[in-house]
């Protein structure tokens, strides 16, 4: 059986990521004859059809997107490979972080502070969805990803899910609504409350507490993005049902106020790696110390 042609492999990833074989034949100075080959070449290796045509744009089969899939994390593996064993002596080495898009900027400013400032040190951050950051992860396209809840992991994704960071859930607003220490359930009754979405971990408990205590809340508004949340609440738009940190500047000015703790209620911080055999040495520092 014959081996696969790495070459063939360069090229196809070169025009998948390109979407147009004339714009990659120029970029790498080729005809588009001779890459139109290579990649037909690989094609009949893998027995597969890698592109589909529509007008002038190619796009990637259900066999594409796999092997291209498989390409990226091949070329990033070799990538890495260089960068770690090249003994060339480099002073700075970069470390790659994705970030859930809706995240506290605040907690994440915390988790980095073990590197900030560090002259040797190239922070190269990235924000997106669940899915993208663990697709970017599994790809060794970045070192580490921070979520609000541990991703699911099995043989095939090994994911080590760290538990970095738990900070307890408050009801929060601007000091006009009450004073702190007022009854939870008049506060509830009372203000109307800003939300996380359902999808949230942080929304699920409160939606227990409020069951327990017989509530049924008016909702001001329900907010995927903690830092929206934490304009709404400045603006007075209602209470915000969320972690302290998230307003910890606000908190220490006394623009806004931690009216209670919501009982039982916590949000968790992961700081979720790979299993590689050269882990980044700067991922240590960063889960070694606590926030």
């Amino acid at each position: 059986m014959s081996e696969l042609n790495y070459h063939h492999l360069r090229y196809f990833r070169a025009v998948a990521h390109d979407g147009n074989l004339t714009r990659t034949a120029q970029r790498l100075n080729l005809s588009q004859s001779a890459l139109s080959i290579q990649i037909k070449q690989l094609e009949e290796r893998l027995g597969h059809a890698l592109f589909e045509r529509r007008g002038r744009q190619l796009y990637l089969t259900e066999a594409g997107r796999i092997a291209l899939d498989r390409a990226d994390t091949i070329f990033a593996a070799g990538e890495e490979l260089i960068e770690t064993l090249k003994e060339t002596g480099r002073n700075r080495r970069a470390i790659r972080i994705g970030a859930l898009a809706t995240l506290s900027r605040n907690f994440q400013i915390e988790f980095l502070r073990p590197i900030l400032g560090r002259t040797d040190v190239d922070m190269i951050l990235r924000s997106g969805s669940t899915a993208e950051l663990l697709r970017a992860l599994e790809t060794l396209n970045l070192d580490i990803v921070l979520l609000n809840q541990a991703p699911m992991a099995d043989s095939v994704t090994p994911f080590i899910a760290q538990h970095v960071y738990q900070q307890r859930i408050g009801l929060i607003g601007k000091p006009s609504y009450g004073h702190p220490g007022a009854g939870l359930a008049d506060l509830l009754e009372t203000h109307p409350v800003i939300l996380p979405t359902l999808e949230s971990g942080v929304r699920a408990q409160f939606e227990a507490l409020v069951a327990r205590l017989g509530i049924t809340p008016q909702i001001a508004a329900e907010v995927d993005d903690m830092a929206m949340m934490r304009l709404l609440a400045r603006e007075g738009a209602g209470l915000a049902v969320l972690p302290p940190i998230v307003v910890k500047g606000e908190l220490e000015a006394g623009t806004l106020v931690e009216f209670d703790a919501l009982p039982g209620m916590v949000e968790s911080f992961y700081a979720v790696t790979i299993k590689r055999r050269f882990p980044n040495p700067l991922i240590q520092p960063l889960l070694s110390i606590p926030i």
